[in-house]
């Protein structure tokens, strides 16, 4: 039995997709890397780029109109981007990653100590906890 979390189908995960027909005007899809519900209370998303590369502007105004939209309807939501330097083959560590942003209370931020994914996760998650029991 594979561990949660972990690679289960290689090959599948190597598939590109191709949304060129899915374009309307000037808007095309985009993806989402990551994505953890905790019983409709929270919602951590993750967005994991390449060196420094930066967000498009409209996957950008994606993940702030995602995270905003879901904050207004009571779920404490964040996103959380960060970069890597590993390149393919190689997996990707996501937990290990340095943070470079976060979209929280309808803002972007810049961590004020170094944050790894998890540890951001793990943040997120504790205020979560002290908000829900006020």
């Amino acid at each position: 039995m594979l561990e949660r979390g972990k690679i289960r189908n290689r090959e599948a995960g190597a598939q590109l997709k191709d949304f060129s027909g899915l374009r309307f005007g000037k808007i095309t899809p985009t993806d989402i890397d990551g994505f953890v519900d905790f019983n409709n209370k929270a919602f951590v998303i993750f967005e994991i780029k390449y060196g420094s590369a930066d967000m498009p502007f409209g996957q950008r105004l994606g993940y702030e109109r995602l995270c905003d939209a879901c904050e207004s309807s009571g779920i404490h939501t964040i996103v959380i981007l960060a970069h890597h330097q590993v390149d393919a083959p190689n997996d990707i560590d996501v937990a290990s990653l340095a943070v470079s942003k976060v979209r929280f209370k309808r803002q972007w931020r810049t961590p004020n100590v170094p944050h790894t994914v998890r540890s951001a996760f793990e943040a997120f998650m504790a205020w979560v906890e002290k908000e829900g029991s006020r």
